[in-house]
């Protein structure tokens, strides 16, 4: 297996192994992703929960703090109304305070005169007895029952069943008061809009990453929303009284007066109750079961206390459309990362390959160039030395013999010399010291400058040059030196490859901001697969090598870097057989 064999296997190799990569690092990013998608979910569903609990719990506040019963009942409220004022977070939620008597008397709170005040409004005590709810949504209202206590209240028994946790406790029979008025307390629509669901929006989604909002379930109405949103990830009921059951007993005050029988024991329900209550998950499919014992008059309330019948709900969704887009746009970047990372490593490796075969090329070229060179070298310092052994030997001593070695010397030398010149311009070129000397010139001088240094190679090889020179033409900028070099390399190219057909066109005419000039012969042309490297440094056509048409690579590239050092451009058409044509464009001098 020789070096190239190898080399190839090695990069087929390294190409499985990134494919196989690719392939697992697709499956990975995958399962990943959906580990993250369920994390992101039940996050959300969490924090969902929480929000609205701390909702709930900020109203179920505003409603238990008001407890109070009939006796001195006054007194109580303000008690309460001014613990409110003083520990609540948010004293502003309460709007108003209005007292429903059994006779239909209304009263509303003053919270200067600190006084119920009657008022004329349109509320039945009946009608709001019969259809008592603890909280209506719409209204943002709480109305709260406030019992008759001047009845002595036995115990009550009371049992949880929640899954498998139960709790008895024994106590005799209890007859329930009677509802003597109902307190209403109205909540403000803007704090809760403006304060308590903001306040709550930043503590459990600080990073802005979803959008929420609180709407009515029957009547799409809006409470709040940070942005519209259409396809929710996460829908959790808000504005509830929990458990909702419980607010027609449980009645702190009341509860305490219950007599304490003899041996029989007492349950009082009490805040920490009510507590133990409401952090039950919501979800939970038990059911709270309070009974009322006593002879044959036993009575049963039995309801799912669990289950939400709120009217309100908390919408929340990302911001990306949904929990599933955002976590399929990071996968695709993730992946888009991943595929990167491995095709800029198969790039460089493919890079590397090509670097090297490149940098073997090259070398080889050098190696071409070197040889190509030193038979160059060798053929002017052969005859030369040839010619000056003769005529030291005295082999030449007729004037017409010394005058023609003289001339052949010199001519070999002047070839010999513009070799050097020419590997110590490339040189230059390559190394960046190469000096220009830009001028304001006309190109038409430089054109026949180029043809009357080559005149004596044109006389030789007696081939015919056609030049058509637009008239006019305006000047540029260039170093007239080095451009006529360039035109010349092409002139000499033309009459070393033109296999007999003498004959050489060199034209130039202005047109569109830039001069073009165009060295055309009949020659033997270039092959297309040698059109894009004929300009490379030491490149040398196959079917030049095999004919043993002397040179040194070095010709093309030099008129590319002139040409390009003048803010110019070469093109070159060609065809086998028929020969090319190179066109230089010029830019025409700003000042003309």
């Amino acid at each position: 297996m020789n070096k190239l064999q190898f080399q190839n296997l090695l990069i087929l190799g390294l190409a499985l192994l990134l494919g196989v990569l690719a392939f697992f690092q697709y499956k990975w990013v995958g399962q990943i992703s959906e580990a993250e998608k369920e994390r992101m979910q039940k996050r959300l569903d969490v924090d969902a929960q929480n929000f609205a609990e701390d909702f709930n719990r900020i109203v179920q506040n505003a409603y238990f703090t008001f407890q109070a019963n009939s006796e001195n009942w006054n007194e109580n409220f303000l008690e309460h109304y001014i613990l409110w004022q003083q520990k609540s977070q948010y004293p502003q939620l309460i709007k108003e305070f209005n007292l429903i008597k059994s006779n239909n008397e209304i009263a509303r709170f003053d919270e200067k005169t600190k006084q119920f005040n009657p008022i004329s409004a349109n509320y039945n005590f009946i009608d709001l007895q019969n259809h008592f709810e603890p909280i209506d949504e719409k209204e943002l209202t709480l109305t709260m029952p406030i019992y008759d206590q001047s009845t002595r209240l036995p115990g009550i028994r009371q049992r949880i069943t929640e899954m498998e946790t139960h709790s008895e406790i024994p106590a005799p029979m209890i007859q329930m008061p009677n509802i003597i008025a109902f307190l209403q307390i109205k909540l403000d629509e803007d704090v809760i809009k403006n304060e308590i669901l903001p306040d709550l929006t930043k503590k459990y989604f600080p990073e802005g990453d979803y959008k929420l909002s609180v709407y009515s379930r029957n009547q799409n109405v809006g409470l709040f929303q940070t942005e519209k949103l259409d396809n929710p990830d996460a829908s959790v009921p808000i504005f509830e009284l929990l458990p909702d059951n419980l607010a027609y007993f449980v009645n702190k005050d009341l509860m305490t007066t219950l007599n304490n029988s003899k041996g029989t024991g007492q349950f009082v329900l009490n805040r920490r109750f009510e507590s133990r209550i409401s952090n039950i998950p919501q979800n939970s499919t038990g059911t709270l079961k309070i009974q009322i014992l006593g002879g044959n008059n036993n009575r049963n309330f039995e309801k799912n206390a669990f289950s939400s019948n709120s009217q309100w709900a908390l919408n929340i969704q990302h911001k990306n459309g949904s929990l599933e887009q955002f976590v399929g746009s990071s996968r695709r970047k993730n992946l888009l990362l991943s595929f990167g990372i491995l095709g800029l490593l198969g790039g460089s490796i493919g890079l590397i390959f090509l670097s090297a075969r490149r940098a073997q090329v090259l070398a080889q070229r050098q190696l071409d160039f070197v040889s190509s060179v030193s038979h160059e070298f060798r053929t002017p310092i052969a005859v030369i030395y040839s010619a000056g052994e003769n005529l030291a030997d005295g082999v030449a001593r007729e004037g017409t013999q010394v005058s023609r070695y003289g001339n052949l010397i010199k001519g070999e030398g002047k070839k010999l010399s513009a070799m050097v010149e020419q590997i110590l311009e490339f040189a230059g070129a390559r190394s960046g010291h190469k000096k220009y000397d830009f001028r304001e010139t006309n190109i038409k001088n430089i054109i026949e400058s180029a043809i009357n240094d080559c005149a004596p190679l044109i006389a030789e090889k007696q081939f015919e040059v056609e030049t058509e020179l637009q008239e006019n033409l305006p000047s540029i900028q260039a170093d007239k030196n080095s451009l006529s070099h360039a035109i010349q390399n092409l002139i000499i190219n033309g009459i070393k490859y033109s296999n007999g057909n003498n004959w050489l066109k060199i034209s130039a005419k202005n047109g569109d901001g830039t001069i073009k000039v165009v060295v055309e012969d009949r020659g033997i042309g270039i092959g297309k697969k040698d059109l894009k490297q004929i300009f490379s440094p030491f490149y040398r056509a196959k079917d030049v090598v095999d004919a043993q048409i002397h040179g040194n690579g070095l010709g093309l590239s030099l008129v590319k870097q002139t040409v390009e050092a003048h803010h110019g451009k070469i093109e070159v058409e060609s065809e086998i057989g028929k020969g090319s044509k190179f066109s230089i464009q010029l830019p025409v001098h700003s000042g003309q």
